[in-house]
């Protein structure tokens, strides 16, 4: 079996990645988000959903499979209680790893059946990228070379400006309030983002300490992808956007009193390496 490819960019690039949903556990308002967040690992080459699209819960999953190309594998609920799409979701994987045409394997489900067959695709030499929501067991999350929570998927897909409206030349009169009965109140829309999952999770600043302990040379200086890596590899769920920050250098520069950063590199030299320490306490 091939082993685990390397992790330079040009290589993650043109990883070729076979994606896997759990429909009846991942939630088709996070395909846009999803979809670009696996486009960060590598290439997509195989797109499957797995579910009953005969039922009315997956209305939704129907709208979205033609536009992103998705393919539906079709699985009739057998016995009323019982989850056949697991099954089929995993005897396909094992299938896709035989073939070795592929780098990693995007299991999207927010369901701890999926942890041996992350266990079991990581022993092969395979990457494997979790995406499901918090509620997801840590025994799932921490079978995951990374894991990314879809609430954090639906912040940045909620942060997209929407278009303005244009006015209506002539808008129509406001109704008046009939006497004897109350004012409807206006619609309120959901957020797609969740406040409670999305930036309002302690810093984990000893968590942070270690990683950079671990790679720091003899001044307490480290270089911040070595730190970054160290942080994914103790903790697959480990994203600096559920701490309000879009990168982890950001969430850095955001508490100057724990972290100092310093850019290395000469002017001839476009991109900058980045080292950061900790700061005494």
């Amino acid at each position: 079996m091939k082993t685990r490819p390397a992790a330079s960019a040009s290589d993650q690039d043109h990883r070729r990645l076979a994606v896997l949903i759990d429909a009846d556990n991942a939630q088709p308002s996070v395909i846009e988000g999803l979809l670009a967040e696996i486009a960060k690992f590598g290439v997509a080459s195989v797109k499957r959903i797995y579910g009953d699209f005969t039922s009315t819960h997956q209305t939704q999953w129907k709208k979205a499979l033609l536009k992103h190309s998705i393919q539906p594998v079709q699985q009739f609920a057998y016995t009323s209680g019982k989850n056949a799409t697991d099954s089929s979701l995993i005897i396909d994987a094992m299938d896709l790893m035989y073939t070795r045409s592929f780098d990693g394997f995007c299991l999207v489900s927010s369901d701890s059946d999926f942890t041996r067959l992350a266990q079991r695709l990581r022993e092969a030499g395979l990457l494997v990228y979790g995406f499901g929501e918090q509620k997801t067991p840590d025994a799932f999350v921490q079978a995951c070379d990374k894991f990314v929570y879809t609430e954090v998927l639906r912040s940045e897909v909620a942060a997209v400006p929407a278009p303005v409206a244009k006015p209506t030349p002539n808008p129509a009169p406001a109704k008046k309030a009939v006497a004897g009965k109350p004012k409807a109140p206006d619609k309120i829309e959901t957020p797609i983002a969740n406040p409670i999952a999305v930036g309002k999770h302690p810093l984990p600043a000893g968590l942070i300490r270690q990683a950079i302990e671990e790679g720091s040379d003899d001044q307490g200086w480290a270089f911040l992808g070595t730190v970054g890596s160290y942080l994914n590899k103790i903790r697959p769920d480990f994203d600096a956007r559920l701490y309000g920050h879009k990168k982890l250098r950001d969430l850095l520069k955001a508490h100057p009193a724990l972290f100092e950063l310093q850019e290395r590199g000469s002017a001839d030299t476009p991109a900058k390496a980045i080292y950061v320490r900790a700061l005494k306490p």
